[in-house]
């Protein structure tokens, strides 16, 4: 048994033990590209869905099922029961194919359902639903580590943990699907090989460079550029002094959001999204409540799919990183004294900004500058939209989950889907514990 220490919740490990592909899957080095290679790719992507308890099957066999799904899951995704190594040349990553295994844990710890209804009280309190944290994935770490946790009150969680230089948020939920598709018996999943849709497509060469010689442009790539420090911005957010929270916004909430800045005067464009506007209250709302200097530069970093902006489109199942970074700046003076279009139109510039060729841009540099290519942490707030991917729909045979979010509440700004309500987002962000009731009387007030 292995218990955690006060800060975290009591988790009792039952088991934990290497799943490998239920067939025979190729051996081989398969690389991956120049994108998935990026040193601040090399993190783990971590999920953690909640089920309600479901007296229809047992805990024995609920296991016994998600086990033997995960083995066949694994054989179209072989790459995830490899090893991510650096090549020879130093130049990118690649994976050792050799049927090595994904990660699999069962646990029981003492929560219940309603703990999750609520931020957690602080940063690591649920780190141990997913007990294997992989520091550093080129150090012989599996791809994939899964874990089943049943509560005291019956529920289930569900932590799941995917190396970011493997595959993206899009990727990582199209095989949750298949695999979730296989624990709950679906016939149509039947014969995986035959019948799986998408089939998973590796072909990370689409996204090496290419014989294109024009460089970044720093007014066009603000994401890569440094900002002068004016108040020692990365002391703020040590783990310790952060305090997790929640904010859900439902629809009509967004909508008097949108509603509040369509006026033709202050956007010249269609109206704007949802990610747009509540992306714009987020930042000016964290940016006012933590007082930063008026000169300080701020940045609003966060990830935009390129599946559809590159030409051609990349293939239906690609699971790897499709994905660069979009990035609005203003000074904190202009967040906190300007009006929510302000805000809502630099994010809708930075999305604008991305077509093949800053994707071109984007895949030489980090290709041929390589560390240098990293984006500088300084006023930066980083926001994944994780309520897009799916994984409200995430089924193993308990239904779907009734909450969803990440293992750990930090300084990572993560939207999330909202158990059936379709419409509405739930922000989890961790802000400085001096700052806490402020961002939140920010984020909750009418706009």
């Amino acid at each position: 048994m292995a218990n955690m220490d006060t800060s975290q919740a009591q988790v009792h490990i039952k088991e934990a033990t290497l799943i490998l592909p239920s067939d025979p899957t190729p051996t081989h080095l398969l690389n991956l590209s120049a994108v998935d290679s990026q040193l601040f790719l090399r993190f783990t992507i971590e999920y953690l869905l909640i089920y309600r308890f479901n007296g229809a099957l047992g805990r024995d066999r609920i296991a016994a099922r998600v086990k033997a799904a995960l083995a066949r899951a694994l054989v179209p995704y072989y790459p995830l029961a490899g090893r991510v190594r650096a090549r020879a040349d130093g130049s990118a990553l690649e994976v050792v194919c050799r049927a090595q295994g994904a990660v699999y844990v069962e646990a029981a710890a003492d929560l219940t359902l309603a703990d999750f209804e609520k931020a957690p009280r602080h940063v690591t309190e649920w780190r141990r639903l997913l007990a294997l944290q992989v520091a550093d994935v080129l150090k012989g770490a599996p791809p994939l580590v899964v874990q089943l946790t049943w509560l005291a009150d019956g529920a289930a969680a569900l932590g799941l943990g995917f190396s970011h230089c493997v595959c993206d948020g899009v990727g990582s939920v199209e095989f949750l699907n298949l695999f979730a598709s296989l624990a709950a018996g679906s016939r149509r999943h039947g014969a995986v090989a035959a019948e799986l849709k998408p089939k998973p497509v590796w072909q990370r060469h689409l996204l090496d460079p290419t014989p294109f010689c024009k460089q970044l442009t720093p007014s066009q790539h603000p994401e890569f550029n440094r900002v002068t420090d004016y108040c020692e911005f990365m002391t703020r957010f040590n783990p310790d002094q952060l305090t997790p929270t929640s904010v859900t916004f439902d629809e009509w909430r967004l909508n008097e959001l949108k509603n509040s800045i369509t006026r033709p005067s202050q956007l010249s464009k269609s109206s704007p999204t949802s990610f747009e506007v509540l992306s714009a209250k987020i930042w000016r709302s964290w940016a006012k409540a933590l007082s930063f200097p008026p000169q300080q530069i701020l940045k609003l970093v966060f990830s935009i799919d390129i599946r559809h902006r590159v030409k051609p489109s990349l293939p239906t199942g690609y699971y790897g990183n499709a994905i660069v970074l979009g990035c609005a700046q203003a000074t904190a003076k202009d967040l906190a004294e300007k009006n929510l279009s302000f805000a809502t139109e630099l994010i809708r510039e930075a999305k604008d900004r991305v077509d093949d060729t800053f994707v071109k841009e984007v895949v030489n540099s980090v290709s041929l500058n390589g560390s240098r290519s990293v984006p500088d942490p300084v006023g930066v707030l980083i926001l994944s939209q994780w309520s897009r991917l799916g994984l409200e729909r995430v089924d193993f045979g308990l239904g779907r989950p009734v909450q969803v979010g990440p293992v750990c509440t930090d300084r990572y700004c993560i939207l999330l889907p909202v158990d059936d309500h379709s419409r509405s987002v739930k922000v989890m962000l961790a802000v400085p514990s001096v700052a806490v009731d402020k961002y939140v009387d920010l984020m909750t007030a009418v706009q």
